[in-house]
Formats: C-alpha cells, structure tokens, sequence
C-alpha cells in the first residue's frame, strides 16, 4: 500500500475539535453491556487466513494470482456470510491504463438497518519499491502485512460471526477492497503524480457506487499493516479529525482488554488509505494501522513495500491482539 502523508485543511479543523473530547472516556452504553459473550478470537486461524492469500503468490489485479485469490476469498466467505457478493469495476491507474478490480462483500444480518463496516484490501503491490535492492523496485511483493493481515482477521472474524451469530438487530458487512496499491513507484511519484485519488480505486468506488443502493452504516473500521511485531496503533490523524467519537470508542475498549503497550492514545500522521473515500462518502470509518515514528520507511513498517512483506513476518499475537479487539467492538455494538 502506497500512503502519502497528506494535509487536508478540513480534517485539520475536524482534529482540533475532536481532540476536545475525553479520548479515555468509557461510553455509558459500553458500560451497561455486562453480559455480553465475546467469542474467541483465535490468532491460529487468522494466521491460517493470512498464509492461504501468500500462498497463491502476489495478489496483482489482472494475474492468475489475483484471480484464485478472488475465487477463494468468495468460496470461503459464502460459508460464512448470509449473502456474499463480488463488485466488478474498472479504475484508471496512475499510468492511464484501465485495470480490472472486484471489491468483495460478505454481508450478516443482510435485513438489519444498524450496520457496521469492517474492511481491508486484498490485493498486494505490484511494485518493490521501498526494497533496499533497486533491482526488486519492479518485482511484486506477497503483501502478507500490507493487505494479507486485514484479509486474515477479517475472514476469522466472519467465521466466528457464523459459530456465534450477532444480535439480529445489528448487520456487519465485512469489505475487502481491491486495487489499493496500484500506485506509481516512489522513483516515478513526481511523474505521475495526480493526487491521492491514484491509491484507493476499489473504495473510492464503493463509496461513489456502494453493493447496496442508498446503503448506510453507523461506522466502519479500516485494518490495515495489522500483522507486524511490536506494532504502534496511534490515532491515525484523519481517523481522529473525521470520526473521533469512534477512535475514542475503540481505544478505549483496547485499553480495557489491555493492550495500551500498543494501542497509544497519541495522534498519529495522517495517512492516505481507503478510509479516506469512505469518510468523504459521509460514512465515519477509522484506520487501525501500523505507524512506526523511527522507521526508515517514512512511518510504515520496515517491510513495507519489500520483498520482505512475506509470511515470515507475520506475529500471531498481533493478529490476535487486533482480532479480540475487533470481535469485542463488535459483539459489545
């Protein structure tokens, strides 16, 4: 995933007020739910997940790869989903040549009008970019972190969604974006550049053209770089400035399961990602993403955009750790 650290003037006025709010305050609503059961988040599984999309190879839209990838997420996502649908559609990348994507739509509880989006991308970059090799600067990557890891979690978490079936007042749309990372290479970015739009394609066009017309949820979560070692999930900047009441909610509930050593209550860079369109869309969504301050990445993990984002590289206790923490927002909704 390609991610320019952008400014934009209206999530700048969102931040600073945003940012007036407790960020350590626990809602009522959190604390009247007592008796809810949370199922178990197996980090195992999600790994399983993870390794079965690198097994196919880099996830390029237009390859073999990219195909049975698609085949096999819908195959296994129908065995969990009440309805499963594949979105078809045809972006212009940063070259101007039209490329084929399919964003992928597992929907539960398909009739209930309190709707919350979970998502990722899955497909991986087609470029090496960031390697420290320049003669990888063309090879595409597995993307096991970048993209892979989201995908994994996500399909575990439609697996317990089927084993405990959520409160039929509440229906999740579980959305795995294509063509996120399609992105010039950084050595030719000035020649291309045309803005932010060059990154995202899959969701810039669900939001334009959602799998339901006229659809509405209260708010989605972005996973993203979620299954690295020794993680840092600040407040992503855009995060914070478009839905901050949600960031709080969330990094609230993952200090309450403990995880504050990686969930931090600081804000961090803004981050163009496939939040972005969704927010723009009017619906409020936030990025739990990996944003390492010493990196020699410009923020993003070492593997980042590297032949190095393979399956080696990936730590079943952040699966985990994501995981639980997404399945206890949830079922506690």
């Amino acid at each position: 995933m390609k991610k320019y650290i952008i400014t934009i003037l209206a999530a700048l006025v969102l931040v600073s007020c945003g940012e007036k709010q407790n960020q350590n305050t626990t809602t009522k609503k959190d604390e009247t739910k007592k008796n809810v059961v949370v199922p178990t988040f197996s980090a195992d599984s999600a790994y399983q997940f993870v390794k079965a999309q690198t097994d196919f190879g880099p996830r390029v839209p237009e390859t073999p790869a990219h195909q049975q990838c698609a085949e096999w997420l819908t195959a296994r996502l129908s065995e969990f989903a009440d309805t499963v649908m594949v979105q078809d559609f045809r972006a212009r990348i940063f070259n101007g040549q039209n490329v084929d994507g399919q964003n992928i739509v597992a929907s539960f509880n398909p009739d209930a009008k309190k709707r919350i989006v979970l998502c990722a991308h899955w497909d991986s970059r087609p470029f090496a970019d960031h390697d420290a090799d320049e003669a990888n600067w063309n090879t595409p990557i597995d993307g096991a972190n970048d993209g892979a890891s989201g995908v994994g979690i996500l399909m575990e978490c439609a697996r317990l969604f089927k084993l405990q079936p959520l409160n039929e007042k509440l229906g999740v749309d579980i959305i795995l974006f294509d063509l996120e990372d399609y992105g010039p290479r950084q050595d030719e970015a000035e020649k291309y550049y045309d803005g932010e739009n060059q990154w995202a394609l899959g969701s810039q066009y669900w939001a334009k053209q959602p799998h339901v017309y006229g659809y509405k949820a209260y708010y989605g979560i972005l996973l993203d770089m979620v299954g690295g070692s020794n993680p840092n999930f600040p407040k992503e900047y855009y995060s914070q400035g478009f839905a901050a009441w949600l960031s709080n909610k969330v990094w609230s509930k993952a200090y309450s399961l403990g995880y504050s050593h990686c969930f931090s209550n600081e804000l961090g860079d803004p981050i163009s990602d496939d939040h972005i369109p969704m927010n723009q869309a009017g619906l409020p969504t936030i990025d739990i993403i990996d944003l390492q301050p010493n990196s020699s990445n410009g923020s993003f993990p070492e593997t980042w955009h590297t032949l190095n984002d393979n399956i080696s590289n990936i730590d079943k206790e952040t699966l985990g750790m994501v995981g639980n923490l997404v399945v206890n927002v949830v079922y506690n909704e």
